[in-house]
């Protein structure tokens, strides 16, 4: 079975960034080969609804058997407002905190995202851990597109 990766916006915009898009054009390359199933959300359909026209593209070149829609539901909006409410982060982070909570619901293998101050932090990955193993769910790996990398073993 192929492992289901949540891709958050920042991931999106990493395509064409100069700092990201050599650990994340890879990644967008293995999903097209159909080698992960995407879990693409409402939120991240929402938040990209105002991006370059460049990104918006590359969501609507995404193989849609490659591809799974994921509604935002009252589970994860509950489950958001548990990281807010046990200070994970601020309340001007529940985008994020619904990221995680969607991804988590959806028992995504993987959550990525270039967003190292509110979701790719080790202190934060505790903190949502800890709300979803005390409310009954699994533990959510968040990781950067860097760590899909693929090396050569001829060093």
């Amino acid at each position: 079975m192929k492992q289901r990766l949540y891709i958050d916006t920042s991931v999106f915009g990493g395509f064409f960034d100069e700092e990201f898009s050599e650990f994340t054009k890879p990644l967008f390359e293995k999903l097209q080969n159909g080698e992960f199933k995407l879990l693409f959300s409402a939120v991240t359909q929402d938040e990209l609804s105002t991006a370059p026209d460049r990104v918006r593209k590359l969501v609507t070149n995404l193989k849609t058997e490659n591809t799974e829609f994921i509604e935002t539901n009252n589970e994860a909006v509950e489950l958001a407002t548990h990281y807010i409410a046990e200070k994970v982060v601020g309340q001007t982070s529940f985008a994020d905190c619904l990221h995680i909570a969607l991804a988590t619901v959806s028992r995504a293998d993987y959550l990525i995202s270039w967003n190292f101050k509110h979701i790719v932090n080790v202190q934060k990955i505790r903190g949502y851990n800890a709300i979803n193993i005390k409310n009954g769910y699994r533990e959510l790996e968040i990781r950067s597109p860097r760590d899909f990398m693929t090396y050569d073993d001829n060093d």
